[in-house]
């Protein structure tokens, strides 16, 4: 079963994380989550890129100290 949702044309990884930042520094965040990622044996990337992306999401939280 193939299940990966790309999009084409859609955000890259700093686009992504310059968003985020932006929102986080102007609002306060009480939760988010990561949604739509089906691991696919044999290949970890997406994984990491998710794991990486919420811990950037909570340095980001606490450099704004906006925990």
């Amino acid at each position: 079963m193939f299940c990966d949702t790309p999009e084409p044309g859609g955000l890259g990884w700093y686009d992504v994380t310059g968003v985020l930042r932006k929102a986080i520094s102007n609002r306060r965040i009480v939760g988010f989550d990561v949604v739509e990622l089906c691991p696919l044996p044999g290949n970890i990337a997406p994984d990491f890129l998710a794991a990486k992306l919420v811990y950037k999401m909570i340095g980001y939280t606490y450099k704004e100290g906006r925990q």
